[in-house]
């Protein structure tokens, strides 16, 4: 390992620890190096608030001066509501910045790099860049796209199923598997399910760790069949949007907007597109959904190429049924070389049961 990798591991280290508090700003860390020593450390805590590299140089004051700057993403260029970083790593006298990667906006990629450089400072670029963009794969795509990031979360057993065929699934999985979900709930700005499971489960759909912020809950109801002394419409622990269609209760729709409910009415005439949900919150600043709902809800969105991740919870149990719900519904694929396949598939063992993280690789190639 390298000196400018040991610095940039810590740099990532510290934007790391932010996860879940920069939505929809990406996470950054800043590290700040002068004669072997580290005199400025940074991280960005929150959209609106200093950049990660505004806080390690105010930590280092003049001992930045002649120092080397590590920061896990490319200094911005522009004025938002902070100012330029770019600009302040020049007047602080910076000799060497390191940087992960780029910004991956297109429209300024480079152009922090540009002032720094036009400035006589030797920029020195990709050091863990895959790491870096890894960590910030929410605000990557929504920086680009415009639309939210989307991981598919499910608790199956062996054989795929998530409850009995008398729809008992309390629980499927161990108590840590459940505690470690609500830390991916504490990472996403939304949390989307189904009007059934809303009826079926009455979920709070809230992060119950220590400090945890609660996503929006996100619920599709193409006609607005939500009982009304659902948790997620009488329990105010979170704000709940409704999806729905124009052929809704108009009379309900009041009475829930009376509540505090959001209510969106999409352009479908009987149905909600996930495609226009996805649009609708990205318009609305969302960078992030967590979708947890069952068969029907994830194949829709893995139907229509939406879901960006998936994690799956699998506990040691074998359910079987013809009739016991899987986690995805639907029709399902024709044909075998149709299958979604998952990239950078990992595997961890959570208590009894095995998290698997992995990527969906939509496109295939004709034998």
């Amino acid at each position: 390992m390298t000196n400018h990798e040991f610095y940039m591991d810590l740099a990532l280290k510290n934007a790391q620890a932010m996860k879940g508090q920069t939505d929809p700003n990406p996470l950054v860390g800043s590290v700040i190096v002068n004669d072997n020593r580290v005199v400025g450390i940074g991280s960005h805590l929150k959209a609106g608030e200093p950049h990660a590299e505004i806080h390690a140089l105010r930590m280092a004051g003049e001992k930045a001066k002649g120092g080397t700057i590590y920061v896990t993403l490319e200094p911005c260029s522009h004025h938002g509501r902070t100012g330029p970083c770019a600009v302040a790593i020049v007047e602080a006298g910076i000799k060497q910045v390191v940087i992960a990667t780029l910004d991956p906006n297109p429209v300024v990629s480079g152009s922090g790099v540009k002032i720094l450089e036009d400035a006589g400072i030797e920029v020195i670029i990709g050091v863990r860049q895959e790491e870096s963009q890894r960590m910030n794969e929410v605000f990557n795509k929504f920086i680009v796209e415009k639309t939210p990031y989307v991981t598919m979360k499910a608790g199956t057993t062996l054989d795929g199923k998530i409850a009995t065929h008398s729809f008992d699934s309390k629980w499927i999985t161990s108590e840590a598997a459940r505690e470690d979900v609500h830390h991916l709930r504490n990472e996403n700005m939304g949390i989307l399910v189904g009007v059934n499971t809303v009826i079926e489960d009455d979920p709070e759909l809230t992060t119950r760790i220590p400090n945890g912020r609660n996503p929006i809950r996100i619920i599709l109801d193409s006609t607005l069949r939500i009982p009304l002394e659902s948790k997620v419409i009488i329990d105010k622990l979170a704000e709940t949007w409704i999806f729905t269609s124009e052929h809704h209760d108009k009379e309900k729709r009041k009475i829930l907007e009376g509540l505090g409910v959001t209510v969106i009415q999409t352009s479908g005439s009987k149905h909600v597109n996930p495609i226009e949900v996805m649009q609708i919150l990205g318009e609305k600043q969302v960078s992030s959904v967590l979708i947890e709902g069952g068969g029907t809800i994830n194949w829709s969105f893995l139907e229509n190429k939406l879901i960006d991740k998936i994690v799956l919870y699998m506990a040691p149990k074998i359910i079987g049924g013809q009739l016991a719900p899987s986690f995805l519904a639907g029709t399902g694929m024709d044909k075998m070389k149709d299958a979604v396949e998952l990239s950078e598939l990992s595997v961890h063992q959570i208590g009894k049961d095995y998290k698997f993280t992995g990527y969906p690789i939509y496109t295939h190639e004709e034998p």
